[in-house]
């Protein structure tokens, strides 16, 4: 499961916070993906089968939990597109805030790269899918990910190399 936990951040944009919630990896829904791992269909997906590539239809940033997502083949109006994945340290669960701190950090640097210009000077936002201590210490997860968005209107195709 995975919950939201909005963050403010300064500058021209704002973060928010998914955190990963307490689900297992077994039963998880897979999406159909093509060859090259693409999604090819609209469906719900487990929220451990997500990654980088994967754009998502509007989610909700309400601070509720969720154990699956809106996934959504990229050529078509999707909210946000996953863009970035990193696997925080080992050891225990440094809390939601040292968590925040980290997947923030990392989003806003992936973002400059992904994007092709520094989240604090794009129209563009970020957000970001995080361990909750429940998933840290019963499946090991360690994993961010980030998500692009465009807060004025739906994206069709990648947002990769928008430059702004």
């Amino acid at each position: 499961m995975r919950t939201s936990r909005p963050a403010a951040a300064a500058a021209l944009t704002c973060t928010a916070a998914l955190v990963l919630g307490g689900c297992s990896l077994l039963g998880q829904d897979e999406p159909e993906r093509d060859a090259a791992g693409q999604v090819t269909e609209a469906t719900d997906a487990g929220a451990f089968t997500l990654r980088v590539g994967d754009c998502l239809e509007p989610v909700s940033w309400d601070g509720g939990a969720t154990s699956s997502f809106p996934v959504i083949p990229c050529a078509e109006e999707h909210e946000s597109e996953i863009y970035a994945s990193m696997l925080l340290d080992d050891g225990e669960y440094p809390g939601p805030e040292a968590v925040d701190a980290a997947a923030s950090e990392y989003c806003a640097s992936a973002f400059a790269e992904f994007v092709g210009t520094p989240w604090e000077q794009s129209d563009l936002q970020f957000a970001f899918l995080v361990p909750t201590a429940e998933t840290w210490e019963q499946q090991g997860d360690r994993e961010v990910l980030c998500l692009v968005m465009d807060p004025e209107a739906l994206t069709t195709g990648t947002l990769e190399g928008a430059a702004r």
